[in-house]
């Protein structure tokens, strides 16, 4: 069966498909990835053998082509399986809505993923970390920033939120009479999220001085920083040197990132006994697979305990 659209081009197509994803709300970090992944694709094909495919000529030799290249070129069995998996997306919506007879990405084999799960900080390490992180009147030209940074980290290890959804809380999103916030997650999907207590004392401080910062009024980010001499909202870019440079400063480890929080958020509820169910909720998983890797690292570190405090371990 002939596609719809006259256009056959892959490079029509593949706008096509992406202006499907923002209509779905698909996030715009996805639809960035593939963009670049399926303009690789086309580009392959130019580049290397002057072809410009059409999508009902692309068969799975085609796309098992490219993947070897990708190999060849010691691309990592992750970043290999994530271009194989906006094929198969890309070459299933034609298949459902433009009618091309078949998809040619299904039928080739993704490479094995090691299954690397996160390092996650100890309770009282990440604690001593996040509760050293205070204002020091004599040295601290810029209290703002500090009280704003400590912030950040009460809310990522305090909520578990992403740091997308932590830099696009707005000041409304917040019901500071009940400790919740509205977060929109990934495919634009909202759930609240409750905070507690030193999050809350954290909020507190940083709202003084956010109005002394005296921001446009129709700036409604929670998270504000200066950029070019006007205040903007933070960039997950910024987040994530904020908390390399506290990492760096605490133990001199700047590996760590935005998303470790996230994981000790996780591991630390499950390993005091939360409920998984409930902690996929607050993640905002949509699958509680995904949730479960954490049963993983629970169980690795009640195991540490066995093996150093029993005596026939």
């Amino acid at each position: 069966m002939p596609v719809k659209s006259s256009d056959r081009s892959l490079s029509a197509a593949v706008e096509r498909y992406l202006l499907c994803m923002r209509l779905q709300n698909a996030s715009p970090n996805t639809i960035l990835g593939y963009q670049k992944d399926l303009a690789l694709f086309g580009d392959y094909y130019l580049r290397e053998k002057e072809i410009s495919l059409k999508i009902d000529e692309v068969t799975r030799f085609h796309i098992r082509e490219f993947m070897a290249d990708g190999i060849r070129r010691k691309l990592t069995p992750a970043t290999t399986a994530r271009r194989l998996s906006a094929l198969r997306a890309f070459f299933s919506y034609l298949v459902q809505e433009e009618g091309l007879s078949n998809n040619p990405a299904q039928s080739v084999s993704s490479p094995k993923i090691p299954k690397n799960l996160p390092v996650v900080m100890a309770p009282d390490e990440l604690n001593r970390m996040v509760d050293g992180i205070v204002y020091n009147h004599d040295r601290d030209r810029f209290p703002n920033k500090v009280v704003r940074d400590r912030l950040i980290f009460e809310l990522l290890y305090g909520t578990g939120l992403r740091v997308n959804e932590l830099i696009n809380i707005n000041l409304d999103h917040i019901d500071r009479a009940e400790r919740w916030i509205r977060v929109l997650g990934k495919g634009r999907k909202e759930r609240q999220v409750p905070y507690g207590r030193k999050a809350d004392e954290a909020l507190n401080r940083y709202l003084v001085l956010r109005t002394e910062l005296k921001p446009p009024k129709n700036l409604r980010a929670l998270f504000l920083h200066r950029w070019g001499g006007s205040l903007r909202r933070l960039t997950a870019r910024a987040v994530g040197q904020i908390i390399k440079r506290y990492a760096q400063a605490f133990n001199g480890d700047p590996s760590l990132h935005p998303h470790a929080l996230r994981h000790a958020f996780a591991t630390h509820l499950l390993s005091e006994g939360a409920d998984l169910r409930a902690i996929q909720e607050l993640l905002g998983h949509v699958s509680l697979s995904t949730t479960q890797k954490y049963t993983q690292l629970s169980l690795e570190s009640l195991m540490k305990v066995y093996d150093s405090a029993h005596p026939k371990a």
